[in-house]
Parts: C-alpha cells; structure tokens; sequence
C-alpha cells in the first residue's frame, strides 16, 4: 500500500477535470494582485479623502473648528498620497541601485 501510494505521489497528482493543483509558484500572481487592488483602494480612498476634506472646507462657513477639521482631512490625504509615491521611489531607488527589481514577487528556486 506504501509502495502504490508513493509511485502515485511520484507521478504528480492529476484530477478528472484535468487541472493541475496549485503550487507554491501561485503564489506570486496571487500576491501581486492583492497589491495591486490594496494600491488601487488606496488611491481611491485619498481621493474620497480629498474630496470629502474639500467638501468640509468649502461648507465650514467660517466656523473655525469646522475649518481645522477639514484642514486636517485635506493634510492628511495630502500626506496618505505622498507615502505611498515615497514607498514606491524608494522601491524604484533600490531597483535602479542593485539591478533587482524590488516591485516584483519572486519565490526563490522558481524559474523567473
């Protein structure tokens, strides 16, 4: 029974369907679309951000807590989107300084 089980896991697993199970090498697609849709959210909430702190400045009517409040809205996406454009040079940086390109998920002993 041992014997039949390894000769089966040597040959690799195959299912009816025909497909192939997933590999630790998927894992690097997966992990760049998770990226990619965390960064895409991202942009999208400072710009909400922004219109919303904007929205807040122009409706304040001159009271000044309502003005500081939308300040601090617009300060804050202004310093979200800043971040994220520094995180990526500096991956850019570290790219262009040791030839590896940094932005792109790699499992080791996988064929690039």
């Amino acid at each position: 029974m041992l014997a039949i089980m390894s000769t089966v896991l040597a040959q690799g697993f195959s299912d009816p369907t025909g497909e192939t199970p997933a590999t630790l090498k998927d894992l690097e697609g997966l992990f760049g679309n998770v990226i990619s849709f965390v960064l895409g959210f991202a942009g999208i909430t400072l710009f909400i951000m922004l219109l919303v702190g904007g929205f807040q400045f122009i409706t304040a009517g001159g009271d000044p807590k309502a003005v500081e409040g939308a300040k601090k809205t617009l300060t804050y996406a202004i310093i979200g989107i800043v971040a994220i454009a520094a995180s990526f040079l500096i991956l850019r940086f570290i790219s262009v300084f040791t030839g590896v390109d940094v932005t792109q998920f790699r499992i080791f002993g996988t064929n690039p």
